[in-house]
């Protein structure tokens, strides 16, 4: 069974008419599941309340106490350039983070294989002491050290394909062997990092303008898959970013549905050889509502398998 976490105050989030971020994404996923007939195949869960400690597990407790001291009740407020927070982004922050948690105890305790959450904002640019890129929270890094530290697990693995770097995954986890980070993004392109691998748990593949499928699948034959078999991940985390489409103009890459469809084809394989097919993948990037919707569909049909 394939799990599927969102809320609806997600959709609370306000970023201003003129942001990509708009709560429209999540209504597009949700009608494209409608259409194809997968929403009865998967079971619906409203994302929890995350809770202070697994925050504070992947983020400075004094940044955290910032982010909860902003007062954004009169309207949006400005964190960084393109990070804002409205009077429903804390609530929808924290639905975010802990749909990643309410995920590995899903998965952990048999009553998912494997888990979609459809929820913003998203969270991979959020780095330990940090907002920005759209990001509060590292969803996907709060999810992964819940696995660590709650579930007693020693390898994880968090594989990243939006079209910009995850900055923030890889700066809460670079130190840390138990985390095996794989990412493609375009480069040089925001946040400009991720070019120069820092440490052996990072597997970063920059990924030129204009470069298509070819290219991306090439790049995770050749680096991702083989890191993969050999860290041996106990769980698989993808942040599921589907802005590198052809059809999203938010960047230069050329990615297809089919594209998305086969790399998570690859990687539940991954999932089956050394997870148990444990998945936990959470939605980051994706832009243009139509693509973003075919894509996660492809997506989710492959990981209901």
């Amino acid at each position: 069974m394939l799990a599927y976490i969102t809320h609806a105050e997600c959709h609370a989030h306000d970023t201003g008419s003129l942001h990509p971020d708009q709560p429209e994404r999540l209504s597009a996923i949700d009608n494209q599941l409608i259409m194809s007939g997968l929403d009865f195949v998967v079971r619906y869960h409203d994302a929890p309340l995350v809770e202070r400690a697994q925050l504070e597990r992947v983020h400075d407790k004094a940044y955290l106490d910032r982010i909860y001291a902003v007062d954004a009740s009169a309207g949006p407020v400005e964190i960084d350039g393109d990070t804002v927070m409205s009077p429903g982004t804390l609530r929808a922050a924290e639905r975010a983070a802990g749909a990643g948690v309410l995920a590995v105890d899903l998965v952990m305790a048999g009553e998912a294989h494997a888990v979609f959450c459809a929820v913003r904002p998203p969270g991979h640019h959020a780095e330990r002491g940090q907002a920005m890129g759209f990001c509060l929270f590292d969803n996907i890094a709060v999810a992964a050290a819940h696995a660590l530290e709650a579930h007693g697990l020693s390898r994880v693995a968090i594989v990243d394909f939006d079209v910009h770097h995850g900055n923030g995954t890889e700066d809460i986890f670079k130190a840390d062997p138990r985390v095996l980070f794989c990412s493609s993004f375009q480069h040089p392109f925001y946040p400009f990092t991720g070019h120069e691998k820092e440490t052996a748990n990072l597997v970063d593949v920059p990924l030129s303008a204009g470069a298509g499928g070819d290219e991306f699948r090439e790049a995770v034959r050749e680096h991702w898959l083989p890191a993969l078999e050999a860290f041996k991940p106990e769980f698989l985390f993808i942040s599921a970013g589907f802005d590198a489409h052809v059809a999203d103009d938010m960047s230069h890459l050329r990615l297809t549905d089919n594209d998305y469809r086969w790399v998570t084809e690859r990687l539940v394989e991954v999932a089956k050889t050394h997870a148990g097919g444990r998945i936990v993948s959470m939605l980051e990037g994706g832009y243009e509502p139509a693509a973003l919707a075919r894509s996660v569909v492809a997506h989710i049909n492959v990981l209901i398998g």
